[in-house]
């Protein structure tokens, strides 16, 4: 039990500090939006991207939120996670700047696996 409190925890806080607070406060820098204009996005998505991920990121890190939204937000950073993946790979090709990606969603995997140890 102790072992799967962890393996929520530690992924779970640092995808709540990366992809909530990190982008809370980073969302309209610039170097932000030249990241995501170099991909082809247009630069209204930074500010529906950095909403979602705040309000998920919330989602699960907050233990009261119910089991259906925690599931929402666990798909919609998988969907954001492999999303980015691809589009850095289609745009830049392979290279080192796709280990960031691979990083979030293995951490995402744990911290799902384990929350469904927690909560059957």
């Amino acid at each position: 039990m102790k072992k799967d409190k962890l393996l929520f925890w530690i992924p779970t806080t640092i995808i709540f500090l990366f992809e909530g607070v990190l982008v809370a406060l980073t969302s309209q820098s610039e170097m932000s939006i030249d990241g995501i204009t170099h991909l082809g996005y247009p630069i209204y998505f930074v500010g529906m991207l950095a909403f979602a991920k705040v309000l998920g990121s919330f989602a699960l890190i907050i233990p009261k939120v119910p089991k259906g939204i925690k599931e929402w937000a666990y798909a919609g950073f998988a969907f954001d996670f492999i999303a980015a993946f691809l589009s850095i790979w289609i745009v830049d090709g392979f290279g080192v700047n796709l280990i960031l990606p691979i990083v979030f969603i293995v951490l995402l995997a744990v911290s799902y696996r384990a929350y469904h140890r927690l909560n059957p």
